[in-house]
């Protein structure tokens, strides 16, 4: 694990892998003005005081409408990047896998700046994960599932 840059603010978030019943994951598209598009995994910042187990659990209802306890984190990692607010951060992710039993996906609790960047979500197969013409993160997503999966 690479060491955390303490130059920049501390970015703790939980990400959750949605899995459904074809082994397909769901990721959700950004389209940031002077990026090139991007999709991740569920998920978001955790909030003041909150653990990433909260999160995790919060931020999947809040995107996909799905109640359900994120159980154990299955992965970490600690990329530098530029939040879509255009801050440099240091981030801490966490992830956790959630299995449902439908695809139907509820956004309507995205919050505004969501609504405006997060402008498709698809559930995705392991081999378009790794094929995939624009970026993915995390850039390992696929590695993470097939690990899960085999267990």
């Amino acid at each position: 694990m690479a060491d955390l840059n303490p130059e920049k603010r501390l970015r703790r978030s939980a990400r959750i892998i949605l899995i459904e019943p074809q082994g397909r994951a769901l990721m959700f598209r950004f389209d940031v003005p002077g990026r090139p598009p991007f999709w991740v995994t569920a998920g978001g910042e955790c909030e003041a005081g909150e653990t990433f187990e909260q999160a995790a659990k919060r931020e999947l209802f809040e995107e996909t409408g799905l109640a359900a306890e994120p159980g154990q984190q299955i992965a970490r990692t600690t990329p530098e990047f530029v939040t879509v607010e255009g801050e440099p951060v240091q981030g801490d992710e966490r992830y956790f896998i959630v299995r449902t039993d439908h695809a139907d996906i509820d956004t309507s609790r995205h919050t505004e700046l969501e609504q405006n960047l997060m402008t498709q979500h698809r559930w995705f197969t392991l081999a378009e994960l790794s094929d995939w013409h624009e970026a993915l993160f995390p850039e390992n997503l696929r590695d993470i599932i097939e690990s899960e999966l085999a267990k």
